[in-house]
Order: C-alpha cells, then sequence, then structure tokens
C-alpha cells in the first residue's frame, strides 16, 4: 500500500504501534477509487470488506416496504464504513452504500482481517476499539433520536458534522435525521433568517 499518512496517523491515535507493526498492518488494505455513484456494497450480496475513506463521502441506507429510504450511516474522511452486520456474520447485506462523491478508500477483506486479529493482540485490540466507538455512536444516535425534536437533533448534528452536513445531498441529511426534506429546507431557512 502507497503511503496514506492520514491512515497511518488513524491507526496511531488509537493503538500505539511500532514501525515493523504498522506496515504490516497498512498493508492488509487495499487502496479503490469510486465513482460518484458507484455501489460498493447492495442488499443480498455478502459484505466482504470493511472501508476506511481516505477522500470522499458515502452514504449507507436501506429502502422500507413503502419504498422510502431511511439512512443509516454517513462516512466521510477519517471514517469506516460498511454493512456490519454482513461483514461480522458473514450473512447477506441489507443496505446499500453508495459514493455521494468520486472517492478513495482502503478496503480490507474479512479474512484478512481475521488473519491480522489472529496474529497479533495489538490488530485485535484495534478492530475491538473500532467496534466500541462504532456501538457507542450507534447508542447516541438512538437515544438523540428517541429524547430529542427534530429541530434539536438537526442542531446537534450541525455542530458535530459540518464537514457531513456540507457533503451530502438535502434529501439525504433528512432522511438520516428522521424528518421530511421539506421540513430539514424550512429548519435551515429558519437558522439563516436568526444569522441574519
Amino acid at each position: 500500500m502507497s503511503d496514506y499518512s492520514s491512515f497511518r496517523e488513524h491507526v496511531l491515535k488509537r493503538i500505539p504501534f511500532t514501525e515493523e507493526e504498522l506496515n504490516e498492518f497498512c498493508n492488509s488494505f487495499k487502496a479503490v477509487r469510486i465513482k460518484k455513484r458507484q455501489f460498493i456494497e447492495q442488499p443480498g450480496f455478502l459484505a466482504r470488506h470493511r472501508y476506511f475513506v481516505v477522500e470522499g463521502a458515502f452514504r449507507a441506507y436501506v429502502i422500507g416496504d413503502e419504498g422510502q429510504e431511511h439512512t443509516i450511516q454517513f462516512a466521510v474522511e477519517d471514517w469506516w464504513i460498511s454493512d456490519y452486520n454482513s461483514y461480522i456474520f458473514q450473512q447477506p447485506a441489507t443496505m446499500f452504500i453508495v459514493a455521494l462523491e468520486d472517492s478513495l478508500i482502503l478496503e480490507i477483506d474479512y479474512d484478512s482481517e481475521q488473519r491480522l486479529k489472529n496474529s497479533r493482540c495489538k490488530f485485535e485490540t484495534f478492530f475491538r476499539v473500532l467496534a466500541e466507538n462504532t456501538a457507542a455512536y450507534m447508542a447516541r444516535r438512538v437515544i438523540t433520536n428517541l429524547t430529542k425534536t427534530a429541530e434539536q437533533r438537526y442542531e446537534i448534528f450541525l455542530e458535530k458534522y459540518p464537514n457531513i452536513v456540507r457533503k451530502v445531498p438535502q434529501y439525504a441529511l433528512a432522511s438520516f435525521l428522521g424528518m421530511t426534506t421539506e421540513y430539514l429546507s424550512k429548519l435551515r431557512h429558519k437558522r439563516m433568517a436568526k444569522k441574519s
């Protein structure tokens, strides 16, 4: 793998690898360029990879029985994404994951990840830390969705993830926040009116 310094920094922030360990870890990933609107996961197929976003943006979503899209996750630079239920349990995926812009990702396949985890305790610790962070994030999201108003959810998201708000289409953000695009548009106009 080429020297993707952002990935190396991301890894070292979580676990203090030696240079040898870091090279071994990073060399298990493959760089892939993805075009805007290209799918990297689709329902019914096995999620064979976990992805780290070097450049770009992705959206993971499901489609309900009535044809409505529900955004589950976004991923931008320095974030991970996959259909984790499919990837971890090696069963058919239920989510679509699509590139929102031309992107560069680093991917690791399931078997390579298992080999890494079995080879060194530190590698297993890295993936455990990732899993813990993902679980905590999802728990916060569920609690926010259950306890905050739509306007509060929008304000919290704007404050925490301004770079995502700039990158994702309004319909996708509205879907993620559990509101209609029209309502999100009203909230944006109301916010802009307060500023002027």
